[in-house]
């Protein structure tokens, strides 16, 4: 297999469309433009799709359209189009349709600095939309981590029947590197009915993981979408009971599988008293800084977050238990952090390392951020 030479935003668009993604809808917007210039170029050429909308919010809404035809779908914004989708992103949530829905961050808020790098979404996209509802983020590092996250946000939005937010940035997003791709990738196939009209079938009757088997719109099926909270039937049903459990479920079908989806990768933690933790393009400079640092003695660890959300509450509580001190870096004001410092749970300090003028992480400023929490807790 011979290297190619990609870019991020094209990696997320080849692993979506390996993972079976046949319908994209969106609306240019930098730096996620080069997304939708792949898929618009590719999806001919399998039989899909590809459709761009009058603005952000027909975007999202014709490929909750194409989703319940049956569709695996793809669309893909920045900040101001993220938060047109809102919505709609809560109506996917409630009617349980699968959907990828791509963030290449930029600085915000507002039009902000169109091309400049950011992490300043990460709130937006577990918070984004109103309402109590789960919802799957994912952050790759890289462009080969890009490609393979593709393919598992369109798996788990598959899976769960949910929309998943892969949540990348403008590092990632513009970075070129070689890779490798697999031939062959797994690929969770569109769930359907295990029963029939006759045999009593309904919707929303959720399965054994607690995800429904919704038939898609065509395939003979009597079937009501809403976004009010609903029975199996489908139909709104204005009971606290109901609510309840509605709620409770769709909560419940990701966070029992939280074990499974919780992706987190730790470097040099063995003998770690000390640990920075990152995501997405920042991770790449934080590791550089932990691995300088060890250069000059300092016991420091690596630990970067795959998963945003759920968000591994256990694993950092564990590994924070060790430590005499934690430093998350993020490019924002701070937000993650008041995450990380929840689960931490007091067991260690937690610092913030924060940038948000434009420009990405220097190393130096990572480590200097090391050197001033060994100061702080030596005191």
């Amino acid at each position: 297999m011979s290297a190619r030479l990609m870019q991020g935003n094209e990696a997320i668009a080849e692993g979506a469309l390996r993972a079976g993604v046949r319908f994209f809808g969106g609306y240019p917007i930098t730096p996620s433009t080069e997304i939708a210039e792949g898929m618009a170029k590719m999806l001919p050429k399998v039989g899909g799709t590809f459709v761009q909308m009058e603005d952000e919010i027909a975007s999202m809404g014709v490929v909750l359209g194409a989703s319940l035809a049956g569709k695996k779908v793809l669309t893909a914004s920045s900040g101001p189009g993220i938060s047109l989708k809102q919505e709609l992103i809560g109506y996917a949530s409630a009617a349980e349709i699968p959907v990828v829905i791509v963030n290449v961050q930029r600085v915000g808020p507002s039009t902000g600095q169109p091309t400049a790098p950011s992490q300043g979404d990460v709130m937006q996209a577990r918070w984004g939309t109103h309402g109590d509802h789960s919802i799957i983020v994912l952050s790759p590092w890289s462009v080969h981590e890009a490609f393979d996250i593709a393919v598992r946000a369109v798996n788990y939005a598959e899976r769960f029947r949910t929309p998943v937010i892969l949540l990348t940035d403008e590092i990632v997003g513009h970075l070129r590197e070689n890779v490798e791709l697999p031939e062959t990738v797994e690929i969770y196939p569109r769930r359907a009915p295990k029963i029939t009209r006759a045999e009593g079938y309904q919707p929303y009757t959720p399965d054994e993981d607690l995800v429904p088997n919704v038939a898609n719109f065509g395939d003979g099926y009597h079937i009501h979408v809403t976004g009010l909270i609903h029975d199996e039937t489908g139909f709104p049903v204005g009971s606290p009971k109901v609510t309840r459990e509605a709620i409770k479920r769709m909560h419940d079908k990701i966070d029992n599988a939280a074990d499974e989806i919780i992706d987190v990768q730790t470097e040099m933690m063995e003998d770690a008293e000390f640990a920075v933790l990152a995501y997405g393009g920042t991770a790449r400079t934080a590791y550089e800084a932990v691995l300088s640092a060890r250069k000059r003695g300092i016991k420091v660890g690596f630990i970067r977050l795959v998963t945003i959300f759920p968000f591994a509450n256990k694993i950092i509580r564990e590994l924070s238990s060790k430590l005499r001190g934690l430093i998350v870096a993020e490019l924002n004001y701070g937000q993650l952090v008041n995450e990380v410092e929840r689960a931490v749970g007091g067991q260690c300090p937690v610092n913030l390392c924060a940038k948000y003028d434009m420009t990405i992480f220097e190393p130096e400023e990572i480590e200097t951020a090391i050197d001033e929490m060994i100061a702080e807790v030596g005191k």
